[in-house]
């Protein structure tokens, strides 16, 4: 039943990718809220599924890579959601929408089966540490969503090049507001979930820091995260060089969580 309410999910994201984009297309934001509420019912689906899995299998609900691309997705939809409430920012689930979809595709590959986790691993600590870490890179993906918008719409701006097209999209006070939120949550919670893995790691492996590739890298992006965030608090960093800055973190970040994966031997393989 849990795997039900997963690809209903999954067709409910398409739909919600479909309708942004269409909304694009036509130049309608009206057809971007039909489409938020769409995005909400994958939304709500997907929560489903997460309970029902955990409710089944009794372990948290990223115990795996798959898992933990199905949590991305469902984080990053959320945070989007939530957004909602306070800007006018309909049109960027355009950037959100089509990139959870693509998670919730890569996600279904191994979702049938059930992994088993070491029991080291069956700690409350790791599934809180991956929980918060995942959720904040969530975020980092949402403010490089809006960071990219930004640009995009600066540039049409710049050009003069105002059109149907540009007036559909947010404005630039609202994705600079959006990034500058979405890097300090996720700032914070993925230096919260960094220290809660080195504790766990302090009770399994006498040691808060190995030295592990994915452990090295992920600590490359949190300087890379740590540096953008005091330019903008202290050095007031803003507009177009705040949203370039995050792409290129965000980058890093991605190198931390793919390459490592790929190329070398890690003991974060469990996600």
């Amino acid at each position: 039943m849990d795997i039900i309410f997963f690809r209903v999910a999954l067709v409910v994201y398409l739909l919600s990718a479909l309708g942004y984009l269409g909304s694009l297309y036509t130049r309608r934001v009206l057809v971007a809220k039909v489409s938020t509420w769409v995005l909400f019912s994958a939304f709500a689906f997907h929560t489903v599924f997460f309970a029902m899995r955990c409710i089944k299998t009794g372990q948290n609900p990223v115990v795996s890579f798959h898992e933990m691309l199905s949590f991305f997705a469902w984080a990053m939809a959320g945070i989007y959601l939530a957004f909602q409430l306070k800007t006018k920012t309909r049109v960027l689930g355009a950037f959100v929408s089509p990139v959870s979809f693509l998670l919730m595709i890569a996600a279904s590959k191994d979702m049938a089966g059930y992994v088993s986790i070491p029991a080291a691993l069956q700690s409350n600590l790791v599934a809180i540490h991956v929980i918060l870490a995942v959720t904040g890179e969530a975020l980092f993906a949402l403010a490089t969503c809006a960071g990219a918008m930004y640009l995009i719409q600066e540039g049409l701006l710049k050009n003069k090049k105002v059109s149907s097209f540009s007036k559909v999209l947010p404005s630039l006070t609202d994705l600079d507001r959006i990034n500058h939120i979405c890097l300090m949550l996720g700032f914070s919670l993925l230096t919260l979930g960094i220290l809660v893995g080195s504790i766990w790691a302090r009770s399994v492996w006498g040691s808060l820091w190995q030295w592990d590739p994915k452990q090295t890298w992920t600590l490359a992006a949190w300087f890379a995260y740590a540096v953008l965030l005091h330019q903008r608090l202290a050095m007031g960093w803003k507009g177009h060089k705040a949203a370039l800055f995050t792409l290129l973190a965000f980058a890093a970040l991605l190198i931390s969580l793919v390459l490592t994966s790929l190329l070398f031997v890690t003991a974060h393989r469990f996600i």
